[in-house]
């Protein structure tokens, strides 16, 4: 009898001990909700070590990172340009939902507050801080946050000249603290060393390799300029675009004034040294976060807000809807769901990430979020995914992007289609051909159906009504 009891009291307490480690799972899961480090990068396209693209580029803290969780190979914007990206981004409205197009489209007086994705995690219970560019400069609404660093020293200027025209590239005989960069990360640091009584959501904003790429010397050393290497070409590689997307790269402009100036490998150079100080900034970030108690259960997201051309296409900046201008790093370590150095080939856009950070913390998606989260393909990278990239730039342009095709409709009807597969640097426009005929009507149906008016011209903001594509 007492070998029974016995038994059943060590069952019991085993039952016991069972649920009170259940309620503090629960405990647990309640108040301990995951951090959030959110990272842009301004102007960084795809010339990052782990997606091959430039064999030149030195990225080896973004690499690093990238090896800590999953790394897109198809990332897109929502639009080849600052201010609207960021717009899209931030706020879950696609740029022809919200009529931001472009860089002097001030978005605040039809993007509120509540709608964005800063303000949805303070109202969730977080404690909401920033530094650097996370809106575009022009439109910064700090109030978003709870706290933000509003105020750096300006960088040095360089000695000498300065560039080619509006491409602005020199070295500067400086420290890498006498930049801002230095003052923006340094912000996100000393955040890791406080002892928070909310979870965070943290965002810190680099401005580079956004130009002037005006970085120490020391950058440019690590890219000789007898070694450097321009970008594929194709000579009269304009031919066959239609009109319209002649007229976006504007080959007569910065390209012509490039050639004329026999400074190309310069510019190159010039790029790549600010990449290189970046990423060494997002190297600092991520060490000081390595460095805090917060290491383990904060969620790391980084992203570029949009590509750059130099050259390719006779192009130069972003401004455009080809692959150049509109893939951009994607990189996602989420502790417990992504697992170390994987790789996901599925066609995302940021659009995505507004609704999968949500998701992931916890908090219900906003009923204006356009995007979808992309929370099965961080848990499986193979996960089936048949949504495409949507870029759009300026009224009624826009490209399709899935895992094979790249399909672009300007506004004026005409068209351009890519064989990624075949053709990744998009030499060979398909568009006409009639053996592609079907696939481009397929491509065709994915083009918005309605596209909401700039909220800025000469005479100010205008109604809020759509208009059909013709």
């Amino acid at each position: 009898m007492s070998k029974i009891w016995g038994r059943s009291r060590l069952w019991l307490i085993c039952v016991c001990c069972v649920a009170l480690l259940s309620v503090a799972g629960e405990l647990r899961a309640e108040g301990g909700r995951p951090n959030v480090l959110f990272i842009a990068l301004d102007d960084l396209n795809h010339w990052v070590g782990y997606l091959g693209r430039n064999k030149q580029t030195s990225t080896p803290n973004i690499d690093r990172l990238a090896k800590r969780g999953l790394r897109f190979t198809r990332s897109y914007c929502a639009a080849p340009v600052c201010n609207p990206s960021r717009a899209a981004l931030l706020s879950g409205l696609r740029p022809f939902s919200s009529g931001v197009y472009e860089n002097n489209d001030d978005w605040r007086p039809v993007i509120a507050p509540e709608l964005t994705l800063p303000t949805t995690f303070r109202k969730a219970g977080y404690f909401a801080a920033g530094s650097g560019k996370i809106y575009h400069g022009a439109y910064d609404r700090h109030s978003d946050w709870d706290d933000y660093l509003t105020k750096v020293k300006p960088d040095p200027q360089p000695n000498g000249n300065t560039g080619v025209d509006g491409i602005k590239f020199a070295p500067l005989d400086c420290r890498d603290e006498d930049l801002r960069e230095w003052q923006i990360v340094e912000y996100g640091i000393e955040q890791f060393k406080k002892t928070h009584d909310k979870p965070f959501f943290l965002t810190v904003g680099l401005h580079k390799p956004h130009m002037p790429w005006n970085v120490p010397r020391k950058y440019y050393d690590l890219h000789p300029l007898d070694q450097i290497e321009l970008p594929p070409t194709q000579a009269n590689d304009l031919t066959d675009v239609p009109e319209a997307g002649r007229k976006m790269a504007k080959p007569a402009g910065d390209h012509k004034a490039m050639l004329a100036s026999g400074r190309w490998k310069e510019a190159v150079q010039g790029y790549l040294a600010a990449i290189s100080y970046a990423d060494a900034m997002v190297g600092r970030l991520i060490d000081g976060l390595d460095a805090s108690p917060y290491k383990d259960d904060t969620i790391i997201v980084l992203w570029g807000d949009h590509g750059w051309h130099l050259g390719e296409k006779e192009h130069w900046r972003k401004f455009a809807l080809w692959e150049e201008s509109t893939r951009a790093p994607l990189i996602w370590v989420v502790p417990g769901l992504t697992k170390p150095d994987t790789v996901c080939d599925r066609t995302v856009d940021f659009m995505s990430l507004y609704p999968t950070l949500v998701d992931l913390a916890g908090i219900p998606k906003p009923a204006h979020v356009q995007g979808q989260s992309i929370r099965s393909l961080l848990e499986n990278p193979q996960a089936p995914w048949d949504l495409p990239a949507i870029t759009t730039y300026e009224f009624n342009n826009h490209a399709v992007r899935t895992e094979r095709w790249r399909y672009i409709r300007y506004a004026n009807g005409d068209d351009e289609l890519y064989d990624e597969m075949k053709d990744p640097y998009e030499w060979k426009n398909l568009a006409d051909d009639p053996a592609f005929a079907t696939k481009k009507a397929e491509l065709a149906k994915l083009i918005p159906a309605t596209n909401a008016p700039d909220i800025s011209d000469e005479k100010g903001p205008r109604p809020r009504a759509k208009r059909k594509n013709k």
